[in-house]
């Protein structure tokens, strides 16, 4: 894929104007992006709202609920870029309540559509390309918010934050082609 294709698939969303003026370590780090939601976005095709609210394995994961998980993640990490870690909960003093609400970003809810999770995803993914595109610094680091997951006292630069975001689209887009495979054999490579 080359620099001009670093959307998230074909036709989903426009580019900022600007995008094309994006270089070096920017425009890697968009590219690599935008590779990693392909292979998110990819699974999906030709899905119904109901074949993408199936879990097809014996986990509690659907299509759908993946791609609403990475929009959360992704949109609040991009927060966490801008503002710091009030952007993010406290995740140690979160409540059973507070877990099972969290717990609703992997699952398809009544009145949710594919289309829908699609739309927000591409949405949040076009802030964080233009964030990318703008951040003055990204050097900039920010303490990670409180996690039993982190280790206390730690900083993440704004460079650090956008490859987790990176990494966790890519590893998500292996979990969605398992959840694809499982639902009908179709695959994304091969």
């Amino acid at each position: 894929m080359n620099f001009d294709e670093r959307t998230t698939g074909p036709a989903t969303r426009d580019e900022p104007a600007d995008a094309q003026a994006v270089t070096g370590e920017r425009a890697d780090l968009l590219e690599a992006l935008a590779k990693q939601r392909h292979f998110l976005r990819f699974p999906t095709r030709d899905l119904t709202d109901e074949q993408a609210g199936l879990r097809t394995t014996a986990g509690e994961l659907c299509l759908g609920g993946l791609i609403k998980h990475v929009t959360s993640v992704e949109r609040g990490w991009a927060e966490f870029i801008r503002t710091g870690p009030s952007a993010m909960p406290d995740f140690t003093a979160m409540t059973e309540t507070d877990w099972a609400r969290r717990a609703d970003d992997f699952r398809m809810l009544p009145g949710e559509t594919l289309a829908g999770v699609l739309a927000a995803y591409d949405e949040v993914a076009g802030r964080t390309d233009e964030l990318v595109a703008t951040l003055p610094d990204l050097d900039a680091a920010w303490p990670l918010p409180k996690a039993p997951w982190f280790e206390a006292g730690a900083e993440w630069s704004a460079r650090r934050v956008l490859l987790h975001i990176v990494a966790e689209t890519a590893q998500h887009a292996g979990h969605a082609d398992i959840l694809r495979e499982s639902l009908d054999g179709a695959k994304s490579m091969g």
